[in-house]
């Protein structure tokens, strides 16, 4: 096909072009590539005014984006270069000398002994990557500026293993009644101190919240004063606060967690604002909020943390989600590749048609990818892995049916011949001349495609597929760093064991 291209055009180099040189340079410089036709290069003619109508068109396009409220081609052009003067004047640049390239191009085609040159088409492509650039929001001043954003989640990523293990959690607690708004009858008393035991109590024990005010400014609430004893000394100390309807949260001041150390004694004193918390209008009777003091210590050993556990449990359901889909997918696909294979189907023209057929199918099954067919198994099966396993089945049957018909169509055909020759009918012809020869390479298929699937796994994952990638997804929305890097971490140590797990496979058997 080569050759007969190559011939192909040195033979049109040798014929003469149907205009003169000036007037094809002036025909394309009206309607690109028109000249080049003429001077019997259409396909150079085509690929160039094909380019250039494409790129007019995005840039019109990305203008009209630029300035969505202008009207008429003056003024959003105005407002393009206005908000965007770079990229609009490199395009409007490259544009006119791209346009007077072709005409020059078309002048130098319709030339004796006219050569292609390909600089216009690196301009072509240097103007498409303009627009890439452009259409991508690239943006490597933000990206250089705004990395150290980027820097304590990565680390966190990298580094997760703070939170791979746990320790049991102590709490020593205390805390005191606060009536708000106050009323008529008398606030919540004191707590009853008990000996042993921490002891909080806050004045006055009733007071009002904060709120918002028609500008959404919060207005400080009544101060409470608390006085605690009884606590462990020395030691760290939080604030929190329980509304009536059961909701526990930390209290905030001047933007910043309340913590603190007790004293030698295990005491302390200290002023708060009584939060903001908005209590539904449904709410009825006196509203008790309660003010605590809590003290945190881990005790006992070390021991797996639950995202720990639960990363190890999906890991495994990833690893059987593959496995499993990659064995229905064998399973179904090997029938399926002998029919794909027009080695075996042109005998007739009703398996021929039925060749056809299958592998019309075969390639609609396999373009759509594994993570749509996951949404689709989602609705129809619901969350889990189960329908990570139908996506992934479904693709796995395209794709090794494909790849296993190729390479029975790819086989020895002197065993085939001689089997028909003894009087064999078709089936008898693939159990002894084909499935012999196809065993060392639907080994190999078959393992590369697992391989895909336990990849494919972790992202079907992302919309309920089941599998370490819903795991994933979850801490990423939680903002839970370190729980989304243990997770990444088995991943690649999955996928690295995998792969040596494959070639061993490989280099043993095929």
């Amino acid at each position: 096909m080569n050759r007969n291209s190559e011939r192909r055009g040195q033979e049109a180099a040798g014929r003469p072009s149907l205009v003169p040189p000036p007037l094809a340079g002036v025909v394309s410089l009206v309607i690109p590539g028109l000249g080049q036709a003429l001077a019997r290069a259409g396909r150079r003619g085509l690929l160039l005014f094909l380019s250039l109508v494409t790129i007019i068109a995005l840039l019109v396009w990305r203008m009209r984006l630029i300035a969505r409220r202008e009207e008429g081609a003056l003024a959003i052009l105005r407002k393009a270069i206005s908000r965007q003067p770079v990229f609009i004047t490199l395009l409007i640049v490259g544009l006119i000398l791209l346009w007077l390239w072709v005409a020059w191009d078309a002048y130098r085609q319709a030339r004796p002994g006219r050569r292609g040159g390909s600089g216009i088409f690196f301009l072509i492509i240097l103007l498409f990557f303009v627009l890439g650039w452009q259409i991508s929001e690239i943006n490597l001043y933000k990206a250089v500026t705004e990395i150290s954003d980027a820097g304590p989640p990565l680390l966190r990523v990298l580094w997760p293993w703070e939170a791979a293990v746990t320790r049991e959690i102590a709490v020593l607690s205390a805390g005191a009644d606060i009536l708000s708004p106050c009323d008529e009858l008398p606030p919540p008393p004191p707590p009853v101190e008990v000996p042993g035991q921490p002891y909080l109590v806050a004045d006055p024990t009733c007071g009002d919240l904060s709120k918002l005010d028609e500008n959404n400014q919060v207005v400080p609430g009544s101060t409470l004063h608390l006085r605690g004893r009884g606590f462990e000394p020395n030691t760290e100390t939080e604030i929190w606060w329980a509304d009536p309807l059961g909701n526990e949260f930390r209290v905030r001041q001047a933007g910043e967690y309340i913590h603190f150390l007790t004293d030698d004694e295990g005491a302390f004193e200290l002023d708060i604002i009584m939060p903001y918390r908005l209590i539904p209008p449904s709410a009825e009777g006196r509203q008790i909020h309660r003010v605590e003091a809590r003290q945190s210590t881990e005790v006992g050993g070390l021991m797996p943390s639950e995202p720990l556990r639960l990363t190890i449990e999906r890991m495994v359901e990833t690893i059987f989600l593959g496995l499993m889909a990659t064995l229905f997918g064998v399973v179904l696909a090997v029938p399926v590749s002998f029919i794909a294979a027009r080695n075996l189907m042109s005998g007739s023209v009703i398996t021929l048609a039925l060749y056809y057929v299958t592998r019309t199918i075969l390639n609609i099954v396999r373009s759509i990818e594994p993570l749509i067919w996951a949404v689709i198994a989602v609705i129809w099966v619901g969350l889990g892995p189960f329908a990570g396993i139908i996506a992934l089945t479904l693709h796995s049957i395209a794709a090794l049916g494909k790849l296993y018909s190729e390479a029975i169509e790819g086989i020895d055909p002197g065993p085939i011949e001689a089997i028909q020759a003894t009087g064999a009918n078709w089936l008898q012809t693939i159990m002894y001349a084909v499935v012999p020869q196809m065993i060392p390479p639907f080994v190999s298929f078959t393992i590369y495609r697992w391989d895909i699937n336990v990849r494919m796994s972790t992202v079907i994952g992302l919309v309920g597929g089941g599998g370490i990638g819903f795991l994933l997804i979850q801490y990423i929305r939680l903002l839970d760093y370190r729980a989304a890097g243990i997770a990444v971490w088995f991943i690649a140590i999955t996928v690295a064991v995998l792969d040596y797990a494959s070639a061993e496979i490989r280099r043993r058997f095929v």
